[in-house]
C-alpha cells in the first residue's frame, strides 16, 4: 500500500520534522550541521523554496519551509536522501539514517505560522539543552535576533507579525521561556 499523498499547493507552508532511525543521533558533530545545513541551501538553489525556521537536534531536525513551485516531497526527498548518503559514507554505515518517512503539518494560517516557529526555537529549551534559545548553535533563532546574517532563512514573513522589530520578536518568544 502505498503512502497518502500530501497536500501541496504552490506557495504551502509545513512544519517537517525527520527524526533519526531509533531515536538515534544523526548529528555527531559540527561538521555533520554543517553539512546538513549545506544541503538545505544547494536544494533550495535547485527548487526555490524558503526556509522560514530550523532547529537540528541531536536526533532530529525540524524545519518550518514554504514552497514555491515545487512539491515538498520533492524537496524533503532530495535533502534526506543527500544527507543519509553523507552519513552512511562518513561514518562507514549502511541503511537508513531516518526514521521512516519525515513528518509534516501544513500551516494554513498566521497564528499556526507563528506558534510553529517559536515551537521550533524553543526546543532546545524544551529539551534541556540550554537554558535560552540563542545559546543553540544550531537554529535559527540568532538570524531571528539580527546577530547573524543568513542566506538560507527568510525571516521577514515572521518578523512582519511585530512590525519587522527583532526585540518584539525576541520579548514574545523569550515570554515562553
Amino acid at each position: 500500500m502505498g503512502h497518502q499523498k500530501r497536500v501541496w499547493y504552490p506557495g504551502a507552508k509545513y512544519h517537517i520534522i525527520c527524526r533519526g532511525n531509533k531515536k538515534q543521533n544523526i548529528f555527531l558533530d559540527a561538521v555533520d550541521h554543517l553539512i546538513y545545513l549545506d544541503i538545505i541551501k544547494e536544494v533550495k538553489a535547485r527548487h526555490d523554496y524558503s526556509i522560514l525556521t530550523y532547529c537540528l537536534m541531536p536526533n532530529h531536525v525540524h524545519l518550518q519551509i514554504k514552497t514555491k513551485d515545487i512539491e515538498i516531497w520533492r524537496i524533503m526527498r532530495e535533502v534526506n536522501w543527500r544527507y543519509a548518503r553523507y552519513f552512511n559514507e562518513r561514518y562507514n554505515t549502511v541503511g537508513h539514517v531516518f526514521q521512516g518517512r519525515y513528518g509534516s503539518k501544513i500551516i494554513e494560517n498566521n497564528y499556526y505560522n507563528l506558534v510553529v516557529n517559536r515551537y521550533i526555537h524553543l526546543n532546545p529549551v524544551k529539551d534541556k539543552l540550554t537554558l535560552k534559545p540563542g545559546d543553540y548553535r544550531w537554529s535559527s533563532y540568532s538570524i531571528y535576533l539580527g546577530e547573524e546574517k543568513s542566506e538560507l532563512v527568510d525571516e521577514g514573513e515572521i518578523l512582519s507579525y511585530f512590525d519587522g522589530k527583532r526585540s518584539l520578536y525576541n520579548k514574545f518568544i523569550m515570554s515562553f521561556v
